[in-house]
């Protein structure tokens, strides 16, 4: 086990988890200050760091985890900014 905390495949993952959890903290607050352009970035970046994750070997499934649960954060959040516009 402690080989496995001493490499990339565990700490990086661990640090790109504040995206997710960022996107599902901002949830309670106003859609005004969530920017479109912004969220779809982040939504483009975590399908792209997803294929890597699963395409690298050995596959990082911690860090894809990671990305499949910022998209599904980041589509509610932009849901929520296309449901505010008239």
């Amino acid at each position: 086990m402690a080989a496995v905390v001493a490499l990339t495949h565990f700490w990086g993952p661990v640090a790109n988890w504040g995206l997710p959890l960022a996107a599902f903290r901002d949830m309670r607050a106003s859609p005004d200050i969530i920017s479109g352009r912004m969220t779809t970035a982040l939504i483009f970046y975590s399908m792209a760091f997803m294929r890597f994750a699963y395409r690298v070997q050995p596959r990082n499934l911690l860090l894809m985890a990671c990305h499949g649960t910022n998209i599904v954060a980041q589509s509610m959040q932009a849901g929520r900014v296309l449901s505010k516009r008239p």
